[in-house]
Parts: C-alpha cells; structure tokens; sequence
C-alpha cells in the first residue's frame, strides 16, 4: 500500500507514534486480515458441516456471530481508542484476533467454533474503523483523502481474497487450515504494533472526558456529524440491498451455479480495488463534491446494467462499474467522517461504520421483502437510482459545515 501524502512529522494525538510509512503498512495487514476473516467461512460452511456432521444451516452461525460482534463492539472500540490511543488499542486487538483466529483452527464442536468467530468479529472490531481515525489524526485535510483510498484497497482485498482462500483451502487442504493464515498476518502485525507503542513510551492522556454513552450523544448534536449518519446508512440501504441479491438473480436468470455467481460479488470488490489505485488522480481531477455525484451516477448506471442484463457477463461489467462508484461515493462520506467530530475521531467513524452496518442490514431485509412481490430488475432499478440521490446528498454533506 502506498503512503503517499502521509506527512512523517506528525503523530497521533495519543499514543505519539510517528506517522510514518511502516506504521500505514502494519495497519494495512491488520485490515487486510480483518476483511480476510470476515468472509472466509462463506464458501466453508458445507464443509464444516460435514465435518461436524450437522446440517449447513446449523453452521450459519460461523457467519453471524462474526458480523455481530463486530456491530456491537465497534461501539465500544471507538471511545476506547480515544481515551486511551488509537494504536494501542488496534495493537491489542489485533493480537486478541490472532488468538481468536487460531482458536478456530483448533475448534472441536459448532459451538465452540461459533464462539471463537464471535471473540475474532469482536477485535476486528477495533482494526478497520480505529485505523481510519489514526489516520484523520495523524494526516493532514490535504492529503488525507488519498490516504484513505489507498488505505482501504487492503481491505477491500482482504474481502476478494476471503472469498477466494475458504474456497481454496476447503477444498485442497481442509477448512481449519483457512484461519492459519489470517492468524499468523494478525500475529505479525500486532506485535509490530504493539512495538511501536511500547517504543512511543507516551500512550497521551485521555481527550475525550465522559462515559461511551455521553460521547455519542455529543456526536449526535454535531449537525454535520448527524448528516453524514443519515447519508452512510441509505448507502448502506441501496448498494447492499442490491448486491446481496445480485447472485441469486443471476441463478435464477441465467442458470449460473451459485459458486460461480457468487464471484460476481468479487467483480464489485475488484472496482473498489481500481478505485483504490487511481484515486489520487480521481479526486484531484474532481474534488470531493463531483467525485460523490460521479460515484452515485456510477453505482445507478452499474446497478442498472445488472437489472436489465442480456447475459451474466453484462453483470460482470455492471458490478464493477458500481464497485468503482461504491469506492468514490464512500471515499467521500469517510472523508467527511474524520473531519466531523475531531476531538472524538474514534467515536465518530464508530458511529459512521454502525450506520453503515445498519444501514446494510435494513436494506437487504427491505429488499428481501420487496422482491416477495416484484422481481429483480424493477427492485434493483429503483434502489440504483436512489443511489444517485444519495450522491448528490453526500456531496452536500462534504461541503456542509
């Protein structure tokens, strides 16, 4: 991953660490591992089923439990990492993730596998969403929305390789040995983390004063802070409530199997991925403002490609047309997220990557819901052009004071 425009003189406000390259890079590997982990058990499940000779739907609690953990504790880690130094936190949350990980290579029934997933989803918490309030920390309003670009290419790639190693591993060398390898990136970067911290010697007084409960309710009174929470969760609402259901409607329309329309759903991360590389280029050319109207275009013009497709390889253009505008759209909000609520950075993406999760949740059930009664390209349709809406929202949002 690229550092350009991570300046090396300033540090985190709290834990005093230099801003350097290598510091990027460790929490890189940590976001790459967390998004790894997320998805790795999705193309597992029947394999454990079989292991643990139970019906696959008894095993969808390797999944859940993970994304449920990881809602909740998300909540919890923001304020933590303000009031006691986002690194030191990722550090020990990493490490407890390696621990989780490995745990789960050595699981001996569903439950305790189940269990291990939920301890994993709960770290992982901490990684991706206190790492980009590092970041709003440590770099500069110039340079800061590159950063977060380059930043999230890894775990965007972390969600594409999931997909990919479950599936891989599973099959050639058996489903446990999946979790050896988000253990041993989690291990290697939490100890230089934790390294880097002890070196620091200065973990910075706490600068948020107050309970968990008292900082988000400050937040909440932040009007800009409030409007960028509204915008991320209908994001989360239309993209999600399309692109869950966009294998199961290439199945039924296409005739595809399931694991093959499945990889559809990479084809979105690998636009993410592009988006990742030229952002810098992007966003100097367009300016936040116009990249979020192009992102909600992209995603409206993308979603519509999947609903009205003629085959599935038109679905792969469209969902990595969409990914592309996701990452420009979303680039912009996160933006916005670490600029709103300086004093409490951890608090604020906390609260931004629950109501994206939310937001996620509540689209896919809304969508669920809808496609009882309509088929797929009128539900699609209508979710992409609000997606359109919501760009012209978020570009308000990012020039709104």
């Amino acid at each position: 991953m690229s550092a350009e425009g991570a300046p090396r003189a300033r540090t985190d406000s709290q834990t005093g660490a230099p801003a350097t390259a290598a510091t990027l890079r460790e929490l890189a590997v940590a976001a790459f591992a967390s998004a790894l982990s997320m998805r790795v058990c999705d193309a597992m499940l029947p394999r454990m089923a079989a292991d643990f000779d139970r019906p696959v739907t008894d095993m969808a609690g390797v999944v859940t439990a993970f994304a449920i953990a990881y809602g909740l504790f998300s909540l919890v880690h923001g304020p933590l990492g303000d009031r006691r130094g986002k690194l030191g936190v990722i550090a020990v949350a990493t490490l407890v993730a390696a621990l989780g990980s490995l745990a789960c290579w050595l699981s001996w029934s569903p439950a305790s596998l189940v269990a291990f997933r939920f301890v994993t989803g709960a770290a992982c918490a901490a990684i991706i969403p206190l790492s980009l309030a590092w970041i709003g920390d440590s770099v500069g309003p110039e340079a800061r929305q590159r950063t977060l670009a380059r930043f999230m290419a890894a775990p965007v790639s972390g969600l594409i390789a999931g997909q990919i190693v479950g599936g891989v591993f599973a099959d050639a060398i058996g489903w446990r040995s999946a979790f050896l390898l988000p253990a041993a990136l989690f291990g290697l970067a939490g100890l230089r983390q934790l390294l880097d911290v002890r070196r620091a010697r200065d973990r910075g007084p706490a600068t948020v004063q107050g309970g968990v409960i008292a900082g988000y309710v400050e937040l909440l009174r932040n009007p800009r802070a409030r409007f960028l929470m509204i915008t991320v969760t209908l994001e989360g609402a239309c993209a999600f409530g399309v692109l869950a259901f966009v294998p199961s409607y290439v199945h039924d329309a296409f005739g595809l199997p399931l694991w093959h329309a499945g990889l559809l759903v990479a084809v979105y991360g690998l636009g993410g991925l592009a988006f990742a590389t030229w952002a810098g280029t992007i966003i100097s050319r367009l300016g936040s403002a116009r990249m979020a109207v192009a992102g909600g275009l992209s995603l409206m013009s993308g979603f519509s490609i999947v609903a009205w497709a003629s085959g599935w390889w038109w679905v792969a253009v469209g969902c990595a047309l969409a990914g592309f505008g996701f990452g420009m759209l979303h680039n912009t909000l996160q933006t916005g997220a670490t600029q709103a609520h300086p004093k409490a950075r951890g608090t604020a993406i906390a609260g931004f990557a629950m109501c994206l999760f939310v937001g996620q949740s509540v689209g896919v059930a809304a969508a669920a819901e809808a496609l009882a009664r309509v088929y797929y390209p009128t539900v699609f349709t209508v979710l992409a052009v609000s997606l359109t809406c919501v760009g012209l929202v978020a570009a308000r949002a990012n020039t709104r004071g």
